[in-house]
């Protein structure tokens, strides 16, 4: 009898392969498998390659043989003498014999017994380790992604087993990834029907250390690097390393196809709030893929957000947090394309948001306040996330993409009374625009932050200056400072503003260490051409009657700013004059400014000028500016910031009592000055803002209901010459004087082109020209209307003018107003 019960003349007849293949298995499966006779059969199979498959076929039959007696014993010996031939042979004809030892594999997996299963698993893991000369493009792997991806989700009711067969689905799905993923021709495993099953199995796995970890309260940031007994015990950390190991072996063409299975894994399980764990999973791929790719993971979180639009605002800022550290990572490396869409995308949502609170807001009522409140206020939170991952992104930008980015936000600030490519706020109401223009400056502040530009024509580009300043127009307190702070990030290219941080009068600006460089031709261009357009606005953000203390303070900070950064001997000149024009709203309160305001501006004038007289170091003018800030402190302490912007502090009645020796005298500075080489002859020439269309595209009352022609006749104008109460000689009165028998279209085009003057030329050319035409004018009223001038007898720069009965009291020439603009 031959072995097992075989006779001999039987055994002798059966093929030599079965032969051998039956002798390594021994009477006691105990005994294991029998060296001697392995040694034969793999001898034989490396001789006779070519009878691999048929080895392999009847291996294979007793494997199913004992697997359905139970016969676990002869199993493993048979698995043990596959992995050695597997291991032993290398050639072409091991393809088939491939299939065989496949198929034993799958019917290890397909018993419920878990140690058949490990057991299976760890074939399969050895198989996948072996480099095959050429790829086999027919052999599919669905069956084992299915099974090993079941493995991972077992339930099994003992922990340790659980655990076991767990680790073993896991390593067999890395075993399959590292088998076919290394072949580009061969990327079935990259199909979606197969990352449906590979991923979320890895998820689910990596959620259970985040669930523990979160109990404890342990884990904070990434997880350290396993130990090599962690990585074989703990199925989190060996599913986060096939995980990374997937991710990084991704490339171009599948990369969506293993991320899109993350948020289905997410949204199922309700992991977006609370979001660690899926900011742990995104942290892991952005930190596994190729750079290069980094765009196609926030193309995928953008789109997502689409999707999820109408959800909770906890799962849309759960979204967008994710978004925000995705972005934070892809910042450093390559963002490829989609740079603006990330912005596009996030102000849509932004405006959403608003939306969606504004209608919760409206629909609320009676025992539904809480609720609505609550709903509020998670928007709020939406609208925070937005904010900041629009000014994280933006401030990580190199600073050509920067500006960009720049550009692109303040086209989408919404001004009143203009369409263009701003957010649609039409349906959102007064208060949704607000809500939109708030929120979008305070992302532009975030990306201007840090921003350190060679020359300020290239952080202040035109396009960029006129819509930044034209919020600064509106009626609103808060929006003026947002953009008076965007404007600090722009122009403090030296890091001074927080030396200059709340308006005081410093004794010594020298204590404060202030950095500045010569000011460069760029800068000089810069100020010559926009330079009245940031006065301007500074002057008009002082006369708005809403202004508290941090009004105040920005405006103080943005004048000191501008004279670090912009400021040659002819911008002081101008910052001088605006300082004095400032004074000068303060007196004559033609604006009907309330009291706090009125000493507000003086405060902010007295810090301004102590500043500017110490930065230029002219001692006269230190002198002057020093002797009007002891008397202020003696006897108009609310004329000092220190004093005003106390939280009780006694305003005065009136200002119009208050002697000379309180303000700051044009014809004093301009001696100071003039003594130490200053061109001051401009000081004369009382500062007007110039009028532009920024004041009928914000909503606030009109900056002058005419335009006044200040023409100086005379040096010497100062302070205390203005503060004469005058009447105004208006067009509408002297047009009656004038032969109109020109033709109508001569005189519309002779007046568009004057307006159009007014408007655009600089102030000091309107004077001159109106200097010379007020004499012309002189002539021609005479002429016409026989008028009596008779020329003043002192130097005041008044004349009196009489026609017939009528009489007009004495008017100081330069304070001539024409509200047509047309003078002849």
């Amino acid at each position: 009898m031959g072995q097992k019960g075989v006779c001999c003349c039987c055994a002798a007849l059966r093929p030599r392969y079965k032969r051998l293949v039956d002798n390594i298995f021994p009477e006691d499966p105990k005994d294991g498998l029998v060296k001697a006779d392995m040694e034969k059969l793999t001898f034989y199979a490396v001789s006779a390659p070519e009878k691999l498959d048929r080895i392999g076929a009847y291996l294979a039959e007793r494997l199913s043989r004992d697997v359905v007696r139970h016969r676990y014993g002869y199993v493993l010996i048979a698995m043990e003498a596959l992995d050695q031939l597997l291991m032993a042979c290398h050639s072409q004809s091991i393809k088939p014999f491939v299939e065989s030892f496949l198929h034993m594999v799958a019917k290890l997996l397909e018993s419920g017994e878990p140690k058949l299963q490990v057991l299976g698993t760890n074939s399969f893991v050895k198989f996948a380790n072996i480099e095959e000369d050429t790829p086999s493009y027919h052999r599919r792997y669905d069956f084992f992604v299915s099974r090993f991806s079941a493995m991972c989700h077992s339930c099994d009711h003992d922990p340790e087993i659980q655990t076991e067969i767990r680790i073993a689905g896991i390593r067999g799905i890395q075993g399959v990834v590292r088998k076919t993923v290394n072949d580009e021709l061969r990327a079935t495993i990259w199909e979606p029907q197969h990352m449906d099953k590979i991923v979320p199995s890895l998820l689910f796995n990596m959620q259970k250390i985040e669930d523990v970890d979160s109990l404890n309260g342990t884990r904070i940031g990434p997880p350290s690097s396993p130990t090599g007994g962690e990585k074989e015990e703990n199925p989190a950390v060996l599913a986060e390393n096939c995980f990374r190991e997937l991710l990084g072996r991704a490339t171009y063409g599948n990369m969506n196809n293993a991320v899109r299975p993350v948020f289905a894994h997410l949204d199922h399980h309700r992991l977006w709030d609370p979001n660690e764990f899926a900011v742990s999973c995104f942290k892991i791929i952005m930190y596994s893929i190729q750079a290069q790719y980094s765009h196609h993971v926030i193309q995928e979180i953008l789109g997502h957000l689409d999707v999820r639009k109408r959800d909770s605002p906890r799962v849309r800022a759960g979204i967008i947090q994710v978004l925000l550290e995705a972005v934070a990572i892809a910042a450093k490396g390559s963002i490829g394309p989609t740079v603006l869409e990330v912005f596009n995308t996030l102000l849509k949502h932004l405006r959403i948001s608003v939306d969606f609170e504004l209608s919760d807001r409206r629909s609320s009522a009676g025992s539904a306040a809480f609720s609505t409140s609550s709903k509020e206020s998670d928007e709020r939170i939406v609208q925070n996330a937005i904010i900041q991952t629009i000014g994280f992104f933006g401030s990580n930008l190199p600073d050509y993409q920067r500006s960009e980015i720049m550009m692109f936000i303040m086209g989408k600030v919404p001004v009143f009374g203009i369409t263009s490519q701003s957010l649609d706020t039409s349906h959102l109401g007064d208060l949704g625009t607000r809500r939109i223009q708030i929120m979008l400056l305070r992302s532009l502040l975030m990306v201007t932050s840090g921003y350190k530009a060679t020359a300020i024509t290239n952080a202040l580009p035109a396009p960029f200056l006129d819509p930044l300043l034209s919020p600064s127009l509106m009626e609103d307190s808060e929006l003026r400072q947002l953009v008076l702070e965007v404007l600090h990030n722009l122009i403090d290219r030296h890091d001074n503003r927080a030396k200059l941080r709340g308006i005081r009068i410093i004794p010594d600006v020298s204590d404060l260490k202030i950095k500045r460089d010569k000011i460069s031709r760029q800068d000089v261009s810069f100020m010559k051409k926009h330079g009245q357009q940031l006065y301007r606005h500074i002057y008009l953000g002082c006369k708005e009657e809403d202004n508290v203390q941090k009004n105040f303070e920005l405006l103080y900070t943005s004048l000191a700013l501008t004279t670090i950064e912009l400021a040659n001997e002819e911008v002081v000149i101008d910052l001088i004059r605006l300082a004095i024009a400032l004074q000068d709203i303060a007196i004559i309160n033609e604006d009907n400014l309330p009291m706090f305001n009125r000493c507000g501006v003086m405060a902010l004038v007295a810090a301004y000028l102590n500043f500017l007289s110490q930065m230029i170091a002219v001692p006269a003018f230190c002198q002057h500016v020093s002797k009007v800030i002891e008397t202020r402190s003696l006897e108009a302490p609310y004329f000092l910031p220190e004093t005003i912007f106390k939280d009780k502090c006694n305003l005065p009645k009136s200002l119009e009592k208050h002697e000379k020796n309180l303000f700051f005298l044009t014809n004093k500075i301009a001696e100071s000055l003039g003594g130490s080489g200053y061109s001051v002859e401009r000081l004369s020439v009382p500062y007007v803002p110039q009028v532009t269309d920024e004041d009928r595209l914000s909503r606030r009352k009109s900056i002058v209901d005419t335009v006044s022609i200040q023409v100086d006749i005379l040096p010497g104008n100062s302070t205390e010459d203005k503060i004469d109460s005058t009447e105004e000689i208006t067009f509408e009165a002297l047009k009656k004087a004038i032969d109109n028998n020109g033709l109508e279209e001569q005189e519309k085009e002779k007046r568009r082109l004057v307006i159009e003057k007014f408007q655009k030329a600089p102030f000091e050319e309107i004077a001159a020209q109106c200097e010379t035409k007020a004499n012309l004018l002189h002539d021609r009223l005479a002429q016409i209307l026989e008028l009596t001038i008779r020329p003043p007898p002192s130097p005041s720069g008044t004349m009196t003018i009489t026609a017939g009965h009528a009489h007009y009291q004495s008017v100081p020439v330069y304070e001539m107003k024409f509200p047509d603009l047309c003078v002849y």
